[in-house]
């Protein structure tokens, strides 16, 4: 098989098809379908994008590495780094095999989101509601995404019927939100999303008798509620 080195910016369509094993039709309809990114030459000859390539790639590495292990590839979207190592060492003793990909801000997820197609995606309640918001709506739209059940704090859920009204008094002078994510907002783009799944609040304040543990032990169930969502 035909291997992609560093110094390759583009590939011919033969080139690719080699690569990624499939017929000269079939990379041509991946690039009508946007999967892969290309343009034609003066020539009307077609060049693809190798880091596209190398994304097709990565996303059958990981196809065949859950057929073949039956895990659950999870990206974790968090505000912080620390926020992250506890879910990580809970799900080791969950009966659901995870592999959870960590973010860290907003654009490293999103990006991290479409580059490996994650079974699911987890936010972490320490996002700011505004980021929450963009999140979802960024993560509904893109069609690589579009599909993968979200986890979302519930207090976040609870918080929504007013999320706007409180965003905008806080604001200033522009407005935080596009009027088309508000309206998006307005015809259900959380509450009527079949994509969205509640996990239980992880804030202590919000309850101090629950444990950290009891939480994390409740979120593996969470997380096969969301994987079937995924089937829908």
């Amino acid at each position: 098989m035909k291997t992609i080195t560093p110094d390759m910016e583009y590939l011919s369509t033969r080139q690719s098809a080699k690569v990624l094993q499939v017929s000269l039709g079939t990379v041509q309809k991946m690039v009508e379908l946007g999967e892969l990114i290309a343009w034609k030459t003066r020539g009307g000859h077609r060049r693809i994008l190798a880091s596209s390539l190398e994304q097709q790639l990565q996303r059958r590495k990981r196809a065949m590495r859950q057929k073949s292990t039956l895990n659950c590839v999870a990206l974790g979207i968090f505000r912080r780094a620390e926020n992250s190592e506890e879910l990580l060492e809970a799900s080791q003793e969950w009966q659901l095999k995870v592999e959870m990909e960590v973010a860290i801000d907003s654009l490293e997820g999103l990006m991290k989101a479409v580059s490996i197609a994650p079974d699911l995606i987890f936010l972490d309640a320490l996002i700011p509601p505004i980021e929450q918001v963009h999140l979802i709506h960024y993560l509904s739209k893109n069609k690589d995404t579009q599909r993968i059940p979200i986890l979302v704090d519930e207090g976040f859920i609870r918080l929504h019927p007013g999320i706007v009204t409180l965003i905008d008094e806080n604001s200033g002078a522009k407005p935080p939100l596009s009027e088309n994510i508000k309206i998006e907002l307005e015809k259900g783009l959380i509450e009527l999303n079949p994509f969205i799944v509640a996990y239980p609040a992880t804030n202590p304040e919000l309850d101090p008798t629950w444990s950290h543990r009891s939480r994390h032990e409740l979120l593996e169930t969470v997380f096969v509620e969301a994987l079937a969502r995924k089937c829908l």
